[in-house]
């Protein structure tokens, strides 16, 4: 990060996941200085109860705490978040992390310098690895066609900046200009969805959305299958169609409207025989949920 100057406000948000949070803000402290100029780390916790913002405070004082609702989930959460520190001050990057990420030593480094090769008028997306199988969890995607939503992980190169359609938020760098041209995370998204929306937004918009060289953090994916199976009841599954935490049917739809108009009649029907046929998804992809 030599010989360029920039302020940067590290964005996290949190609930109830103490021990991930405190991990998380382990490995980045040894990557950034807290107290130095050129960072600030801001921390939305959502109304935690397992003591998360008092042991954050006490390890870690110059963490800016903001405490949420309780109800705002992850895309509501950081969207106060990011608003909150657009309003302290001028900065240059916003870092977009996920608090059960442990940074791999040197990544931040890694990635200041990546965006520097970009330019300001980038996204840049660091790709995470699972800490038990190191296989890539999280990180940039390319749609198999333009007009539709199909798509697919790309896995990074070693050297080389990668281009994408879509990212995932676990390791996600913004700049500024960004910012000024296309906003922050869509209010429309409660949960999911509003990193690939806000990085499809910003593609379409001419901004360039890359995947950074090599790996920035270990992350799990704990997404599971996107249905319930059938031992379910149908109460049950038609509840998890509508939730934010399950299928999130009409900000999935309003995804799809948005940016995919030719797929939204066949993302109705898909919903719904996932809800109403689960045995289909459960025999063709023999997940026990």
């Amino acid at each position: 990060m030599e010989g360029f100057d920039f302020n940067c406000a590290v964005l996290i948000s949190c609930h109830n996941r103490k021990k991930k949070t405190l991990g998380f803000l382990d490995s980045l402290h040894k990557e950034i200085t807290f107290s130095a100029d050129s960072w600030d780390v801001y921390l939305l916790d959502d109304g935690s109860t397992d003591g998360t913002s008092d042991a954050v405070k006490a390890i870690y004082p110059e963490v800016r705490i903001i405490n949420g609702t309780g109800n705002l989930f992850w895309a509501g959460g950081m969207r106060v978040l990011w608003k909150h520190a657009l309003d302290q001050k001028k900065y240059d990057l916003f870092l977009l992390c996920n608090d059960d990420v442990i940074l791999i030593e040197g990544s931040l480094k890694r990635l200041i310098a990546s965006y520097q090769l970009a330019g300001p008028e980038s996204i840049l997306i660091g790709s995470t690895l699972s800490s038990i199988t190191k296989k890539i969890t999280y990180g940039g995607h390319l749609l198999n066609r333009l007009n539709h939503a199909g798509y697919y992980l790309v896995k990074p190169d070693e050297q080389v900046l990668k281009p994408c359609h879509l990212g995932n938020a676990n390791v996600f760098l913004v700049g500024a200009a960004v910012v000024r041209k296309v906003g922050i995370f869509d209010g429309a998204y409660t949960h999911y969805l509003a990193d690939y929306d806000y990085t499809l937004t910003a593609f379409k918009a001419g901004i360039k959305v890359l995947l950074a060289p090599g790996y920035y953090g270990f992350c799990e994916d704990d997404h599971g299958p996107n249905w319930l199976s059938g031992k379910h009841s149908l109460r049950q599954r038609v509840n998890y169609l509508y939730s934010v935490k399950g299928l999130a049917y009409h900000e999935y739809l309003f995804y799809i409207k948005k940016h995919f108009p030719a797929d939204y009649s066949g993302a109705i029907i898909k919903l719904w025989m996932k809800t109403l046929f689960p045995f289909i998804w459960d025999n063709f992809k023999k997940v026990d949920n």
